[in-house]
């Protein structure tokens, strides 16, 4: 299941006068909304300011640059992966998976951080490179890690498939064809995947 910790601090009832973390999160909601809506490049510290409904001084007293804010925002509202599904096949684990790393993909702070990493250049993505590697990356590789390792104990998978050029696959896959193919990922795109690709490769040698 995806959770959003950004959501279950969104739920809380703004005070009138809003200060301290109160205000935090309004700033940090509005960087969210900045970087999916127009992106790293459109982003200002004043647009934020805007849709908070503050100050600019606020912010920067709180995040110096841009950089500072968008990290902080992205590292509060990225959506995270608490189990690895487990129905019993490789097969439907790995569907169930990708169909959460979908719902990650296309939620808010998900279109935020791929504005992130299409939009920044080489010294500003080095920036995001911690957020983005324990945010998204560590926890996909866990969840993916428990799911092949299950279908080794279970006889479905070839005992040397828990490496990682296989991890990589299907994030770098929907990352590719989100990017390049303008792909959305329906269910019968991940099927297809899973089917024609994931199952033959990880399937025991002469099954």
């Amino acid at each position: 299941m995806v959770t959003s910790r950004w959501k279950a601090a969104s739920a809380q009832t703004a005070s009138p006068r809003r200060r301290g973390a109160v205000l935090e999160r309004a700033i940090l909601d509005a960087a969210l909304e900045q970087l999916s809506t127009v992106g790293w490049n459109g982003l200002t510290m004043e647009g934020v300011a805007a849709g908070a409904q503050t100050g600019k001084a606020a912010v920067y007293r709180r995040w110096p640059s841009k950089e500072d804010l968008v990290a902080e925002a992205l590292r509060a509202g990225l959506p995270r992966f608490e189990s690895a599904p487990d129905l019993g096949s490789v097969r439907e684990d790995l569907l169930a998976l990708c169909r959460q790393a979908r719902e990650a993909m296309y939620s808010r702070p998900g279109f935020a951080l791929r504005s992130v990493i299409h939009e920044c250049d080489t010294i500003q993505a080095e920036r995001f490179h911690g957020v983005i590697f324990e945010g998204v990356v560590e926890p996909t590789i866990k969840l993916l890690r428990e799911v092949i390792t299950r279908g080794i104990e279970r006889g479905e998978v070839r005992g040397d498939a828990a490496n990682g050029y296989v991890f990589d696959v299907i994030p770098a896959m929907m990352m590719y064809r989100s990017k390049m193919c303008a792909s959305e990922w329906d269910d019968r795109d991940l099927e297809e995947m899973i089917d024609q690709l994931m199952v033959p490769l990880l399937r025991p040698t002469g099954v």
